[in-house]
């Protein structure tokens, strides 16, 4: 499956904790758009989609989350909970956020500008051209 959970580098001392993201050096790619989620209710799912070409990580800021990941072929679930991990998903990953604690905000960097036209809304057209795309 194309997805990476990437270690970021904590710096700090005594006085805290301070980790950077840059681009092409710990985020792979150029940031075009940056959005949170927060106060995310209880029972509550996010996202649902994949992108066709957009790339994204994803970092818990604050609490934690669940990521359902499906690239057509394997599904993964996984647990976010620490802020110095990034979850880097490529493109064709079906993707839902789930089990958000009360205190999460999510961080995601993407490397382009909302496009409506690159978001895959529909699973069973996501799973067509996913299994299209396997060969």
């Amino acid at each position: 499956m194309n997805i990476k959970l990437m270690q970021l580098q904590k710096h700090g001392d005594e006085r805290g904790a301070l980790i950077a993201l840059e681009e092409v050096r710990n985020v792979p790619f150029a940031v075009k758009r940056v959005y949170y989620l927060f106060d995310t209710q209880q029972g509550v799912r996010r996202g649902f989609h994949a992108h066709r070409v957009a790339r994204q990580m994803a970092v818990v800021v604050r609490g934690s989350c669940r990521f359902l990941l499906d690239d057509g072929r394997e599904q993964i679930e996984m647990l976010l909970e620490h802020p110095a991990q990034g979850l880097l998903i490529e493109p064709m990953i079906w993707h839902e956020m789930y089990d958000f604690s009360p205190d999460c905000v999510l961080l995601v960097l993407a490397d382009d500008y909302y496009n409506e036209q690159d978001y895959i809304r529909d699973r069973v057209i996501f799973q067509q051209l996913a299994n299209d795309a396997a060969g």
